[in-house]
């Protein structure tokens, strides 16, 4: 269980960590709301088609219906909508620092809704990533006082990261109340996306469509690699080891988008950014590794003076 759960954790942080780059073609004539749409409609569509093949129940009370609609609103609808706003104001990588405070966020509303207690390796763990992630951002982090929507941009990507937690939190609460993974995607994606269409409709959007090639296959990876295999495996992760820990696949996929960035986009890296990557595998160490794991290791020296 062990292997299969650090599969499910790194396959969300690489999968992510490469829908950033997928997300460019994406860009340009069809409005993000409803790139967002088309993406988790699809993504419902191959959800639904699984089930359907694999015999899965697709039956639910109305109450599981609300709770449902309830993740896919936040999860796969909000948070997206509010981060296109941001975009606005902020460059990727100093949302993408915003966005990493979500391991905060779940520590925090992990005590708040499921009383579990805060551990202070894990609080650790997160300020020493998050301070990592800053330091391979700083330029953009430097930059923020000379961008007169800064503030706004900021303030929207921190709703926007609270929102997500909250998703979390959804998604934690149902899987604690027996509502499977892969079925409460399908509908919570369904749900999102037609509310996201919904939206659109209302502020009067051309429903278009982008018939190119890159379009429709950055479209294709986005739903199904980016959003049914990476949301499944993060949900399930976050089911099994909790929203605090699983979080910090956050702090992770934004330096994988910048390996493919060093590879496809010229990215050059800095001293800082060597330094802040080690910060972050650091503060996942302190998370991830088991409390007796990590006793063991920081008393190693110790008995190794006493015993020579």
């Amino acid at each position: 269980m062990l292997t299969h759960s650090v599969s499910l954790y790194f396959a969300a942080v690489f999968i992510w960590g490469s829908t950033w780059y997928a997300i460019k073609f994406q860009l340009g004539s069809v409005p993000p709301e409803l790139s967002v749409a088309y993406r988790f409609a699809l993504a419902a569509l191959i959800l639904f088609a699984w089930c359907w093949l694999r015999g899965l129940p697709l039956r639910f009370e109305r109450r599981e219906h609300l709770w449902m609609a309830l993740q896919g609103l936040m999860l796969f609808c909000l948070n997206y909508l509010i981060f296109y706003w941001a975009t606005a104001e902020l460059t990727s990588g100093l949302i993408a620092v915003i966005f990493s405070t979500i391991v905060l966020m779940n520590i925090v509303n992990s005590a708040l809704f499921f009383r579990k207690p805060m551990d202070t390796s894990m609080v650790i763990g997160a300020l020493v990533g998050l301070l990592g992630i800053t330091l391979v951002f700083w330029p953009e982090v430097a930059s923020l006082q000379q961008n007169g929507g800064a503030l706004k941009g900021l303030l929207l990507s921190l709703l926007g990261t609270f929102i997500a937690s909250l998703g979390n939190m959804l998604s934690a609460r149902n899987q604690q109340r027996r509502l499977p993974v892969i079925q409460s995607n399908a509908f919570g994606m369904t749900y999102g996306a037609l509310i996201l269409f919904l939206y659109a409709l209302v502020q009067g959007v051309e429903l278009v469509y982008e018939p190119s090639l890159p379009y429709n296959l950055s479209l294709l990876y986005l739903a199904l690699f980016g959003s049914v295999l990476a949301f499944g495996s993060y949900l399930t992760l976050l089911g099994r080891i909790g929203p605090e820990k699983a979080a910090y696949a956050t702090v992770l996929f934004p330096l994988v988008a910048l390996g493919i960035s060093t590879l496809f986009e010229n990215y050059h890296w800095s001293l800082m950014a060597g330094a802040g990557v080690a910060l972050v595998v650091l503060g996942n160490v302190l998370i991830i590794m088991p409390r007796r794991l990590l006793r063991r290791w920081i008393r190693r020296p110790g008995l190794q003076e006493e015993n020579p």
